[in-house]
């Protein structure tokens, strides 16, 4: 007879065999994984092997696109067939998307991606580390660490600074922001608040506007911002900001920050980065470069000399989504005293127990829970190498030099700006007596427009910058599928297209 236990013990038997059975409607099995996978790195694989050939934008209507996604449709409650999803969403992006990875893409300062980088986002989401913690994220946080020594060194900054990957150089440059700000503080500022004490920061008028919404965020107020003067380069003037510094300290404010700009985002401009330095150590005030596009540029044999300074900044921010070829999004803010993070970012409430002795980036950045950004900038790195880095900057350097002396020898254009891979021009009917105001205001239209039907072509993208009242069309080249072939290829069809423009608005613009 079997005891009176037995049945009992049956019972728990067969659910503990059922939950071990559990299958979720999110499971997939390694079959499936295996030949899901497969079909889509096919796809992406055909898609990177046709993208010169493709359109760099279908230049579709957002009511267009809604339409292909079908955005109306209600979430269905029964599950579908992974293969038949993944498939659906390739569709959907290789047929609807501006591919920012064309060789003809010169728009913002946003890369050709590494391939290597998407096998590494691939990655880091099937493992999922939470790179908050070292506990949570032991290797991932160590690589996270190595690249950002590796980064520093590229810069030629010390390599023992203290680092963190964010989403991108808005949230590099407010992370340093936010350092600085506590670092220059001589009271309880994360208790007390600001407290009424009129912190002023420097910066050029042709710095991003991140600089609005970090003064806005943390507190300050966009009138702390002290807008510098620039020269006929676009750069900051040193003389200005040293007597902006010493009126303010005269009328009892309290200047903290300066801000460097390497590389700006019109331009490619690089502000006088020494003297700002010596500017900084003069009145004690924290130096802060925001290098997001231009700053690797240091490590070309022939950098801008200007670029020597990094290594005297308190803090710069940088984007490896740029000019380090990553996919989105990888900003990182490195900061030359790593206590300075932990002083603007570090709290320690009981819930947490994970150690101080390794790193744990929560105490360093506003993020608790963050993703693997390291990973894809980590590969890449040692995929190219140094050198390889070297060589792809200096030939999207080269090929926007060889835009720029293009557009000097052409009669229907107007050479603008060149600095790092940026170049500025303008289309400039030829025989158009630039005489008066109207004049000009009508060659700013006809730019905007020849923009605007340049973009919606299809065939290359570019960008606008505004030079001393000009509209320019700017080629900005970060982007290593650029070939010589493609600069060539741009002139023509800028002035084919700005003489059919020209022949059809200037009759209605500039009659006599």
């Amino acid at each position: 007879m079997p005891d009176d236990n037995s049945e009992a013990k049956h019972v728990s038997n067969a659910k503990h065999n059922s939950e071990s059975k559990r299958v979720s409607p999110l499971t997939m099995d390694s079959q499936q994984f295996r030949e899901a996978g497969h079909q889509l790195i096919d796809q992406i694989a055909a898609f990177l092997d046709t993208l010169p050939h493709q359109r760099v934008t279908p230049a579709e209507s957002p009511t267009v696109v809604r339409q292909a996604l079908q955005a109306d449709r209600p979430l269905s409650d029964r599950g579908q067939e992974p293969a038949l999803l993944l498939n659906r969403a390739a569709s959907l992006l290789f047929e609807h998307s501006l591919f920012n990875g064309h060789p003809r893409f010169w728009g913002y300062i946003t890369s050709s991606a590494a391939p290597i980088g998407a096998l590494g986002d691939l990655l880091a989401a099937a493992v999922n580390p939470n790179v908050g913690a070292w506990l949570l994220s032991p290797v991932a946080s160590e690589i996270e660490a190595q690249t950002i020594r590796w980064i520093a060194d590229l810069l030629h900054y010390p390599t023992d600074c203290g680092g963190i990957f964010v989403s991108g150089g808005n949230m590099a440059n407010h992370v340093c922001f936010l350092a600085a700000r506590q670092a220059k503080a001589n009271w309880d500022l994360r208790t007390a608040g600001l407290n009424g004490v009129p912190l002023r920061l420097y910066c050029s008028k042709e710095t991003h506007t991140w600089i609005q919404k970090s003064a806005d965020l943390s507190g300050l107020g966009t009138d702390a911002i002290r807008w510098i003067s620039t020269n006929d380069q676009l750069q900051m003037d040193a003389t200005e900001l040293r007597e902006q510094i010493r009126r303010d300290l005269a009328a009892g404010e309290r200047p903290f920050l300066v801000i460097g700009t390497a590389g700006s985002v019109s331009t490619g401009a690089i502000d006088p980065l020494p003297e700002l330095a010596a500017i900084c150590r003069e009145f004690d005030l924290w130096f802060h470069v925001d290098g997001a596009y231009g700053a690797l540029a240091a490590l070309l044999p022939d950098a801008p000399s200007a670029l020597s300074a990094l290594k005297l900044a308190d803090s710069i921010a940088v984007d490896p989504h740029k000019w380090l070829y990553a996919p989105l999004e990888a900003g990182c803010a490195l900061v030359r005293n790593p206590d300075k993070l932990r002083d603007a970012f570090a709290y320690h409430p009981p819930y947490y127990h994970f150690g101080t002795e390794a790193i744990n980036y929560f105490d360093l950045g506003p993020q608790n829970s963050r993703g693997f950004r390291a990973l894809k900038v980590w590969l890449a790195l040692q995929q190219a190498g140094r050198e390889g880095y070297i060589q792809m900057l200096s030939d999207d350097i080269s090929l926007a030099q060889t835009l720029f002396q293009l557009v000097k020898q052409h009669p229907a254009l107007e050479a603008l700006t060149h600095s790092l891979s940026i170049t500025t021009f303008r289309y400039a009917p030829p025989g158009l007596t630039l005489r008066d105001e109207r004049t000009q205001t009508y060659l700013n239209d006809l730019n905007r427009e020849l923009l605007t039907r340049l973009q919606n072509s299809g065939e290359v993208y570019l960008s606008n910058a505004v030079i001393n009242g000009k509209f320019a069309l700017r080629v900005c080249i970060v982007n290593f599928r650029t070939t010589l072939a493609d600069i060539q290829a741009l002139l023509p069809l800028v002035t084919k297209m700005g003489h059919d423009l020209d022949t059809e608005l200037r009759p209605q613009h500039l009659a006599p």
